[in-house]
């Protein structure tokens, strides 16, 4: 998520990389290749696994590797051989540079697919990498609108994308909260950026003034210049594109300096960390998050039951949608009796498959169909549920 600053430009840098393995492309291994004995298919997984949001990438390796452990547990058959999956996990440090070396990695590892990235910043230039080389990625929590408009054959997400989060965020400011004057921070990453940009197009349609607009990064701590100058203008309410890292400073600070206008994000706020390390300011923020609250998935009670109980820990945002990413990938094998990304990739574009999170189908360009929108609210320390948009109409959760 983190804009590069170098002499050579992201796009040259990754022109270079993917020109390079052009020239050596690796393929994937096929059965014949293991010999006797199960069948070993290697799964890629990328996310930050250190700094600010190591938090969420630790999440995602859980959920990916929860799903990886019950399909060994399963006793999967692929081409009559048994299978036994291993998970090949990798630091992207939320760093968009990083990242396309990590996909790179996974590539010359001779992965079968990729869960991940988790950051669109990240998620974005990985991609190239992946569809140069042919390998499938799933990505559980990249929701920029550029993730799969690039039109990558090999691109997947199984979450809703900005322009549906961005929209049902702004109806419900100018709606809901009948806000008027509306101030948006991001963070200019691909996520925040693009976030806010959904955000405002929807509030504005909505009838509300968006009286400021100002910038920071995903390394920020400090935004005392910001928000001082935003008091003077006194917003009803603040919408900030950005992760939790940044989101709960900005809180802090926000309430320190008396602002008292409603705060709202996106689904990079709603963590149980955010309400946490905010304390007593967080009370009363919204955010959003794809999908339908953890108690209303098909399986969501019972995942979130057994995830507790192996990391001690709850989850923090998107590890059912790793656990689902994993398992629509291994159910596309199974359907196209192979591991080959060539020969499965057909057979997950038009799969249909019931996952935790909900039921799981792609369009043409990757993205998911049918997906929700709730809206949560920190109520005595605690996200609750207010409202799940689904379809254009809106529904209460209680």
């Amino acid at each position: 998520m983190l804009r590069i600053h170098s002499p050579s430009s992201p796009a040259l840098f990754i022109f270079i990389v993917s020109t390079l393995t052009a020239c050596n492309k690796p393929e994937t291994p096929t059965a014949s290749e293991y010999g006797r004995g199960d069948l070993v298919v290697k799964i890629g997984a990328a996310a930050p696994l250190t700094g600010a949001q190591a938090h969420l990438g630790k999440d995602n390796e859980n959920g990916a590797r929860m799903a990886i452990e019950d399909a060994n547990a399963q006793g999967i058959i692929i081409a009559g051989r048994k299978v036994k999956f291993e998970l090949l996990s990798e630091d992207d440090q939320a760093d968009p540079k990083t990242a396309t070396i990590v996909a790179q990695k996974l590539v010359d590892a001779k992965v079968s697919g990729v869960i991940g990235h988790l950051n669109s910043g990240t998620s974005i230039p990985a991609s190239k990498i992946y569809s140069d080389n042919g390998i499938v990625q799933i990505s559980p929590s990249a929701t920029a609108v550029g993730y799969t408009a690039s039109g990558f054959k090999t691109t997947f997400r199984v979450m809703a994308n900005d322009v549906q989060q961005g929209k049902v965020l702004g109806n419900y400011a100018t709606q809901m909260l009948d806000a008027k004057k509306i101030a948006v921070v991001d963070d200019r990453t691909a996520y925040g950026e693009g976030l806010a940009r959904e955000f405002i197009k929807a509030a504005q349609a909505g009838g509300a003034q968006i009286i400021a607009h100002e910038y920071t990064t995903d390394r920020a701590v400090d935004f005392t210049a910001v928000l001082t100058s935003l008091k003077s203008k006194r917003p009803e309410l603040i919408f900030f594109g950005g992760m939790d890292p940044q989101g709960v400073p900005m809180i802090k600070q926000m309430r320190a300096l008396g602002l008292t206008a409603k705060f709202m994000m996106g689904d990079g706020g709603y963590t149980p960390k955010l309400a946490e390390l905010a304390g007593a300011a967080a009370e009363g923020v919204y955010a959003s998050l794809p999908g339908v609250p953890l108690t209303k998935m098909p399986g969501g009670t019972d995942f979130s039951k057994r995830y507790q109980a192996k990391f001690q820990q709850p989850i923090q945002n998107y590890a059912p949608y790793c656990y689902d990413a994993v398992n629509v990938m291994i159910a596309a094998m199974q359907k196209a009796a192979s591991i080959e990304p060539a020969k499965y990739l057909p057979e997950l574009a038009k799969l249909t498959h019931n996952g935790i999170t909900a039921k799981i189908e792609f369009d043409e360009k990757g993205d998911l169909k049918n997906s929700a929108i709730t809206l949560y609210q920190i109520q005595k320390g605690k996200w609750q549920a207010l409202q799940t948009i689904d379809n254009d109409s809106i529904t209460s959760t209680r």
